[in-house]
């Protein structure tokens, strides 16, 4: 354990040392706490177990192994995130992805499929823009608007999860897990619960570019990442088809439509069509102030709810109907 377990356990919960040791009632002292985390001695079975309880844990779980290991952590925020936000976010990410892949491996004969990430190695933004396209080849997708991201990612078990984040500046994490032969069995990427939408999609095909994106130096990990989602959603050639190659004046009413169908915010739209050369600079800089003007930077209109990740409910309910499994604690 109990040393790494229960310190991952205790910030997954946002807890400081103080207020576990506050919400144990004082049983033991924060002292005694940070010497259980550094292995310096071990807590008694009773100890153990109110521990236990108060973290919402079974008691084996502070002496369980974890046999996966994380690669390829990508952290999103904006400057300012309290340590203790991101600690309890990270913590919380990783006992998630052991939860899904525990889950993932009990309903592998329902899954029928195996983990499998492509990679792109890409040194500017054509080359991104390049392996959108080719991510799309390789899925399937056609250039057509994607109805739902959420189902695209878990289909391929890329878990999707939102997560109640009391910081605005949150906004995404991603990871690849791996086993004990160090093979890459599943991802995950997090999206901040209450966003609406468009910025949910945007936010999870971004965290898709940080897993599938190998970044050559001098390309900027963020900004690559945010041009390899907005291309996802809105692919270049279906861009030319519908809004043309050049364009001097677009009507609001227009923009509307074509963040409706391709599912895409509108200052992610406009950013799209500008470093596509579909409008100047000077009528991109335009539309960002009428953006402000009209109060859309904070609140879009016609913004749609987020898609809500059903990866668990479907599969469970495909695992009880074929007898794999007949009730949730099978698993």
């Amino acid at each position: 354990m109990i040393r790494k377990r229960l310190r991952q356990f205790r910030l997954a919960r946002g807890l400081s040392l103080e207020g576990l040791a506050a919400q144990l009632d004082h049983l033991v002292t924060r002292q005694t706490l940070s010497k259980y985390e550094r292995g310096l001695c071990r807590p008694s079975a009773r100890v153990a177990a109110r521990i236990a309880r108060v973290l919402g844990v079974k008691n084996f779980a502070l002496l369980e192994i974890p046999r996966l290991s994380f690669h390829s952590v990508a952290y999103r925020s904006e400057p300012g995130l309290r340590k203790k936000e991101k600690a309890r976010v990270e913590n919380l990410t990783r006992l998630q992805m052991e939860e899904r892949v525990r889950i993932q491996n009990a309903l592998r004969p329902v899954l029928g499929i195996d983990f499998n990430l492509p990679q792109f190695r890409v040194g500017s933004l054509e080359e991104v823009e390049k392996a959108s396209l080719q991510l799309r080849r390789d899925w399937q997708l056609g250039l057509g608007p994607i109805p739902c991201v959420t189902d695209l990612l878990e289909d391929r078990l890329i878990h999707v999860v939102e997560m109640e984040v009391d910081d605005t500046r949150f906004d995404g994490i991603s990871a690849i897990a791996q086993n004990e032969a160090r093979e890459a069995v599943a991802a995950i990427v997090v999206s901040r619960r209450g966003v609406c939408g468009e910025r949910q999609r945007l936010s999870l095909l971004h965290e898709l570019g940080h897993l599938v994106l190998e970044m050559k130096p001098g390309l900027d990990p963020e900004r690559a990442a945010f041009y390899f989602g907005a291309a996802l959603l809105a692919p270049k050639p279906t861009l030319h088809q519908t809004v043309g190659t050049r364009r001097k004046r677009i009507e609001a009413e227009e923009l509307l439509l074509h963040k409706r169908y391709f599912g895409i915010s509108l200052q992610a739209l406009l950013h799209r069509l500008f470093d596509l050369e579909i409008i100047n600079q000077s009528y991109f800089k335009r539309w960002s102030r009428e953006i402000n003007r009209r109060g859309w930077k904070a609140c879009e209109p016609n913004e749609s709810p987020s898609e809500t990740p059903t990866w668990l409910r479907r599969n469970l309910l495909r695992a009880r109907a074929e007898g794999v499994i007949t009730r949730s604690s099978d698993i």
